[in-house]
């Protein structure tokens, strides 16, 4: 039979240059930096990249443009690194991104006295030092420098997403 149509705003890139620009195929899964999501698509509670940064969303609102407009989508999000609010709005078949974010647990093994970098251990025993205390939110860095100095085993958790890497939390290691 017929094939059934498709369904047009699963094609709508507004800008189709932008979806050739990421081509998801030719990398593995796990190295892209985000995905394509329509607006429409997008959840209170949900991720979206805007300009160029990882957000979380705390707000979406639908609004119809009048008798022959498309929906048009609010949102209202929060950088994930930094809190920065964000607002943006689209219509609700523009494609979007969606980023894509990861939690890594790290044993904290040193603080460089000097430049505030970080030496982390993974569970396979690797380490690595190009991480620095977290500058946000204002006095975490100290408080994990301030356990650190009084002794205590810490387990950070780092948050990457959009080439980005950050302290987002940390633990003490009573094992």
């Amino acid at each position: 039979g017929p094939s059934p149509p498709v369904s047009p705003n699963l094609v709508n890139f507004t800008n189709m240059a932008e979806a050739e620009d990421y081509d998801f195929s030719s990398t593995d899964a796990g190295s892209a930096d985000a995905v394509p999501i329509e607006a429409g698509q997008i959840r209170k509670g949900g991720f979206m990249v805007i300009k160029g940064r990882p957000c979380k969303v705390n707000e979406v609102s639908h609004s119809k443009t009048g008798k022959h407009g498309a929906a048009k989508c609010n949102f209202d999000c929060y950088d994930i690194f930094n809190n920065k609010k964000y607002q943006d709005m689209q219509p609700a078949s523009a494609g979007c991104l969606q980023p894509i974010i990861t939690r890594t647990e790290y044993t904290l093994v040193d603080i460089d006295a000097e430049d505030s970098f970080l030496t982390l251990m993974t569970e396979e025993g690797e380490t690595r030092e190009d991480l620095k205390l977290p500058t946000y939110p204002e006095g975490y860095g100290d408080d994990i420098q301030a356990k650190f100095d009084e002794g205590k085993q810490l387990i950070l958790t780092v948050l990457k997403s959009m080439g980005e890497e950050q302290v987002i939390g940390d633990k003490e290691d009573t094992s």
